[in-house]
C-alpha cells in the first residue's frame, strides 16, 4: 500500500516528541540500514460504535518488547510510554481509523556486525491503510501459491521475533508469488510442512475441523491468530494445532489467512487448485463475522481487546 500525501501531512512520534512526517529521518550510516537491526509492530485502530479503538494494543506492545529481548535490544522507553505513544499518535493526527507502526532501530554511531554501542531509537507512525490483500479479498478470497522459498528455521533466525531482517524472507516469498501472477505465497517450514504466508498466519478447514500450524513450524506468534483461536473455541469447532502436510491445503474445504493487516482473508486457490467453492466458505465467514463484531463494538469486549483512543 503506497503511503499517501495525506499521511505525509501528519506527525510521527520520534524518540519522545512529535515531528513532521518529512522530518522523521535517520542517517544513511545507521546500523539498521546496513545490518537489518530493527523490530516493529503493525496494529490497527478501528472506528467502532464507541469511537476510535486500537485493537489489542497491550499485546502488540508486549510483543515489541519480547522481540527486542530476543535480539538483545534495550528499548529506552517503558512499555507504558510506548503504549501511550501509540494512542497519542492517533490523537494528534486526528484519525478515526489507522494502521499504526511502532519501529525500534539501531541508529548512527557504530558500523560493524556487532551492534554494541549503537544508539536505539523508537518511532510510532499512523497511516491510512486499507485492506492488506485488496478490498475484495475478505469476501471473494485470494489466489496464492506454495513458495519455493522456505520459512526461516529454528536456531537460524528467531521466528517469534517480529524483526525487519526476518522479512527479507517474506519479501522473497511475496515477490515470487506476485511475479508469477499470485497475490500471496505460502512458505513451507524446514520439514516441508505448511508454515505461513509472507505476513500472515494460516488456518485450514476440513470436515468441520480447523487446523493451524504450531509455533515450531516457523510461524510468528500472531496476535490475530490468538484471537481466531479464541473465536474458534467460542463457535464450538474443533481446533487442531499440528504440522500440516503441503498437500493438505489442496484438499481443504476452506483456507484463510489471518493477521493485523490481513484480518481474516479467505484463500480461493492454491497453485491454481480451487479451494472449496472458490470463494469465502461458511466457516470462514462465521469466524470473520465474529471477529469484526468484536472489533467494531457489536459484541461486548469480554476479552478487553479494545483500547479507546480518546
Amino acid at each position: 500500500m503506497k503511503i499517501s500525501t495525506q499521511d505525509e501531512q501528519g506527525k510521527i512520534w520520534y524518540d519522545g516528541k512529535f515531528v513532521n512526517w518529512q522530518d522523521a529521518t535517520c542517517h544513511v550510516m545507521s546500523h539498521a540500514l546496513h545490518y537489518g537491526s530493527t523490530i516493529f509492530e503493525g496494529l490497527r485502530c478501528y472506528d467502532t460504535t464507541k469511537g476510535p479503538m486500537i485493537f489489542r494494543l497491550k499485546e502488540h506492545v508486549r510483543r515489541l518488547f519480547d522481540s527486542a529481548k530476543i535480539y538483545r535490544i534495550e528499548i529506552p522507553y517503558t512499555p507504558e510510554e510506548v503504549y501511550q505513544a501509540c494512542l497519542e499518535t492517533v490523537r494528534i493526527n486526528k484519525m478515526r481509523t489507522a494502521y499504526i507502526r511502532p519501529l525500534v532501530f539501531r541508529g548512527y554511531g557504530v558500523l560493524g556486525v556487532s551492534p554494541v554501542g549503537s544508539p536505539v531509537h523508537l518511532i510510532v507512525a499512523a497511516l491510512n491503510w486499507g485492506k492488506y490483500l485488496g478490498e475484495d479479498a475478505l469476501t471473494q478470497g485470494v489466489d496464492v501459491c506454495i513458495s519455493t522459498w522456505r520459512r526461516i528455521g529454528a536456531n537460524s533466525v528467531p521466528a517469534l521475533a517480529k524483526a525487519g531482517s526476518n522479512y527479507m524472507n517474506s519479501q522473497l516469498i511475496r515477490l515470487e508469488a506476485n511475479l508469477n501472477g499470485y497475490l500471496e505465497g505460502i512458505g513451507l517450514d524446514a520439514n516441508g510442512h505448511i508454515s505461513e504466508g509472507s505476513g500472515e498466519n494460516i488456518f485450514l478447514v476440513r470436515d468441520n475441523e480447523i487446523y493451524t500450524p504450531p509455533l515450531s513450524s516457523g510461524v510468528l506468534m500472531g496476535i490475530t491468530r490468538d484471537c481466531i483461536i479464541k473465536i474458534i473455541q467460542e463457535l464450538g469447532f474443533k481446533l487442531n494445532i499440528t504440522a500440516i502436510p503441503r498437500e493438505m491445503v489442496y484438499i481443504a474445504d476452506e483456507l484463510f489467512f489471518t493477521g493485523s493487516a490481513a484480518e481474516v482473508s479467505p484463500i480461493r486457490s492454491v497453485d491454481k487448485i480451487q479451494i472449496g467453492a472458490g470463494k469465502r466458505g461458511p466457516i470462514t465467514e462465521k469466524i470473520q463475522t465474529r471477529l469484526f463484531d468484536y472489533i467494531e463494538g457489536r459484541l461486548a469486549d469480554k476479552y478487553q481487546w479494545l483500547t479507546p483512543v480518546q
